[in-house]
């Protein structure tokens, strides 16, 4: 069984505003699994997180961050409450995600958004490669499934990397501040806007330097 530590306990909780006992025994229980002992935790009706999903988030801010005057975001984050709106916490959340979008870049929120054409695109051309490669037939489907995971790491805000902390998906570094600021939070609809964007020209990575920008600070 894997040792259970006391960061692990503490991510644990702040993921999911249980207690710190609670926590620690859902470890134990899962052999240091943070899914499964999430899960386990909202089976028991003790994570405070997962009673939020079914509430309505109806306020919140409209975010902006610039980069440099040349890649500018818009985004709207929701939270349950006006006076959450104005918590210092929820309105860093709002500038982190707003920083993200601009310096990874997605095309949607979640993956529920992704027109079916896009997918089944982007899925034809990663078979076809993968029979270039010479990947068995009968193993094709399988591969595939962990290439569209990949895809949907790209082009979905709530599943990419977190620019600041690789380790974490955006979808769990909005769970652990949910957790802490104590109301739900969504991520409804976001603008990235970029100098030259849809001119043809030399291309510069503008992304990557914000991402850069970023983990710097």
């Amino acid at each position: 069984m894997a040792e259970i530590t006391a960061q692990m306990v503490k991510d644990l909780r702040e993921r999911t505003s249980a207690g710190m006992m609670d926590c620690k025994k859902a470890l134990a229980e899962t052999g240091g699994d943070f899914a499964k002992a999430e899960e386990w935790l909202r089976k028991k009706g003790i994570s405070r997180a997962a009673g939020k999903e079914g509430r309505v988030a109806a306020e919140g801010l409209v975010g902006t961050y610039v980069h440099g005057g040349r890649i500018g975001v818009l985004v709207e984050v929701n939270c349950e409450t006006d006076f959450v709106a104005r918590n210092p916490d929820f309105q860093d959340l709002v500038k982190e995600v707003a920083m993200q979008i601009a310096a990874a870049n997605p095309k949607f929120v979640r993956r529920e958004e992704v027109p079916m054409d896009n997918f089944e695109k982007e899925k034809d051309i990663q078979r076809e490669l993968l029979k270039q490669q010479g990947k068995p037939e009968a193993m094709l489907e399988k591969i595939l499934v962990g290439k569209m995971e990949k895809y949907y790491e790209g082009v979905c805000l709530v599943d990419q990397l977190w620019v600041k902390d690789d380790k974490k998906k955006v979808s769990d570094m909005i769970t652990e501040r949910a957790a802490k600021i104590g109301e739900k939070v969504s991520v409804r609809r976001f603008v990235r806007f970029e100098v030259g964007e849809g001119i043809e020209k030399k291309k510069d990575d503008l992304a990557a330097e914000v991402a850069k920008t970023l983990n710097q600070g």
